[in-house]
């Protein structure tokens, strides 16, 4: 393991908190936004993963009103940034606030980019682009599914943060990874314990990502079937990529990740109600129960 690895090992904990609510960029709510990651700080998270197509101008207000948490992209898609803009705004984060930004990198979905060819040769390139503009390879991370993109973040990034994942996956990705990369697997959380209410809203979630080959792909890969994919997920798709439950259950199903090789779990509370609202009582709960 690099050294770099192993700091940024350090940095990030054991576990963090996953949100697109805070990469919004509504001006008048970036208090609100800072306030609250200041207050992830304080409950002892140790990143903050901004979920979207986000990029560093989206972490630099988060990253300047705290002074320990670590703020990642999760991801920045590659087909919508240049690298050479990527790597400028890299530099200008790293000299301001040294070690606070990971940059997360995707190759998105299909039926989102226009021009979508050749994923995999694609992020191959974009990485030797940020290797010329001294991006260092410590300080970037891939949001790898299959084994080609998981080997690449083993060998051109410091790891992985593979989304929409089980620990059955974890364990598969920590053996493709090796023991010194990071792993840091994101994972849903529904703090309900009625099963018809926790399904009910973790079907509604899921059923954004069911459109895409990348996510449905991995979930044959893992031994679901069509059926469980079908008509928003089965419960057994559902009980298995969301923790519901009582806090023993959702501690335990948390837990299982680190058992499975994680060294970080991001975690994303679902909730009911506006998409923009930030689920601030959960990650309090979240912190609680983990304490």
């Amino acid at each position: 393991m690099s050294d770099a690895t192993a700091s940024l090992k350090e940095s990030v904990g054991r576990y963090g908190i996953w949100s697109a609510q805070l990469r919004s960029e509504d001006a008048e709510r970036s208090g609100e936004r800072a306030e609250a990651v200041a207050e992830l700080e304080q409950l002892g998270f140790g990143a903050v993963w901004l979920g979207g197509n986000s990029a560093a101008r989206h972490a630099a207000p988060l990253v300047e009103a705290t002074s320990r948490i670590v703020v990642g992209t999760s991801i920045q898609s590659i087909w919508d940034y240049e690298a050479s803009a990527t790597a400028a705004r890299f530099a200008e984060l790293e000299v301001t606030h040294p070690g606070r930004f990971v940059l997360g990198l995707g190759v998105s979905h299909g039926p989102r980019v226009k021009e979508y060819s050749r994923p995999y040769s694609t992020m191959v390139g974009y990485l030797d682009d940020l290797d010329r503009a001294g991006v260092p390879a410590g300080r970037r991370v891939l949001a790898a599914l299959g084994p080609k993109m998981l080997e690449l973040s083993r060998d051109r990034a410091a790891g992985a943060i593979p989304y929409l994942v089980t620990p059955e996956h974890t364990a598969q990705a920590r053996e493709a990874l090796g023991a010194g990369p990071l792993l840091a697997p994101e994972f849903k959380v529904v703090l309900e314990s009625d099963p018809a209410r926790a399904r009910a809203t973790a079907r509604a979630y899921l059923a954004r990502y069911l459109e895409f080959p990348n996510y449905t792909n991995n979930f044959l890969r893992l031994g679901f079937t069509e059926a469980d994919i079908a008509d928003g997920g089965s419960d057994r798709l559902i009980d298995a990529v969301f923790a519901w439950g009582d806090e023993d259950t959702v501690r335990r199903r948390i837990t299982a990740f680190r058992e499975a090789g994680a060294d970080h779990v991001a975690l994303q509370v679902v909730e009911d109600g506006p998409s923009d609202a930030l689920p601030r009582e959960g990650w309090r709960r979240l912190a609680a129960l983990l304490g």
